[in-house]
């Protein structure tokens, strides 16, 4: 292949490239929860685009998702090695996201994002499991497929999804997140059970936040909680209760994704959220998120 030819199959390539981009980025985006890894893993993409031969490639939007997935699952790799070497390290300052929907794949990503209960769910998978309940439940990847990705047979893909799932949907083991009551979609009423919460925690009411909670709430917590001193998870009121007592004299109310929740929100800048699964007038849960990229992606409003 001449100089010419070769600049003609880059040109190609390239264009194939540019029509999968953004297939691309929403996959990596929900594997990784993060945007500018997403960028970094569908860039990572074309780089190895770039230096193959796929002459013989029948489906390259399928080799371009696996050659992505691949990406994606090495970088959540390196983030769990990253973060059990960093435990009790300093969590950097918030970057929130200053975007005023000026961006509209931006405001896509946004709106195709990740709930609240989800982004925790995720977070506590290992990188197997999340690169199975992904590419498998969000985008129907064949088993086949997933299984030469994680170096596995099919039936174990098909495994490391279903594990991933229960977690989800709140089934797992017993130490897994699990939460099976639905939860309260009345705003009125979450406000009202969020409200009555936050007063009883800053007066320190330890009746009031027994009354509120459900026998077995679980509080849990994201890394980047967990690192500024938070408990990864708490279960039962008694306990939970115990968390919660004299403080949260700072946290707000607030819509996150649609729910009554709080939110801790120094100079107008969310740095923690209190995420809330109620169901009638009870707690069932409570989920902590301060990681700086998960924040960024939850359609937030401070509530007056």
């Amino acid at each position: 292949m001449d100089e010419r030819e070769g600049e003609r199959e880059q040109d190609w390539l390239a264009e194939r490239f540019e029509a999968e981009r953004n297939h691309l980025r929403v996959v990596a985006y929900r594997m990784l929860g993060s945007p500018n890894e997403a960028d970094d893993a569908v860039q990572e993409g074309w780089l190895r685009l770039s230096r193959s031969d796929t002459s013989e490639v029948a489906n390259l939007g399928g080799w371009l998702t696996t050659v992505v997935a691949r990406v994606c699952l090495d970088m959540l790799r390196a983030r769990q090695s990253r973060r059990e070497e960093s435990l009790g390290e300093d969590t950097p300052e918030p970057v929130m996201n200053c975007e005023d929907g000026s961006d509209p794949e931006h405001e896509a990503l946004l709106a195709d994002s990740l709930g609240l209960a989800l982004l925790v769910v995720l977070d506590t998978l290992n990188p197997a499991e999340r690169l199975a309940f992904v590419l498998h439940d969000l985008f129907d990847v064949p088993f086949d497929e997933i299984a030469l990705i994680v170096g596995r047979s099919p039936s174990a893909a098909r495994q490391l999804a279903s594990r991933a799932r229960r977690r989800a949907q709140g089934k797992g083991r017993e130490q897994d997140l699990e939460v099976t009551t639905a939860p309260d979609a009345d705003q009125p009423r979450q406000r009202a059970v969020v409200n009555a919460f936050l007063a009883a925690s800053r007066g320190g009411d330890f009746d009031a936040l027994l009354a509120a909670l459900a026998p077995d709430v679980v509080l849990r917590a994201d890394q980047a909680a967990v690192s500024v001193g938070a408990s990864k998870e708490v279960r039962g009121a008694q306990a939970v209760a115990e968390q919660f007592a004299g403080r949260a004299r700072f946290a707000q109310l607030a819509l996150i994704d649609g729910a009554v929740g709080a939110v801790w929100a120094p100079h107008g800048q969310p740095r923690v959220v209190f995420g809330f699964t109620i169901s009638g007038a009870t707690i069932m849960a409570i989920d902590i998120i301060a990681d700086p990229e998960s924040l960024s992606q939850l359609d937030l409003t401070i509530l007056p």
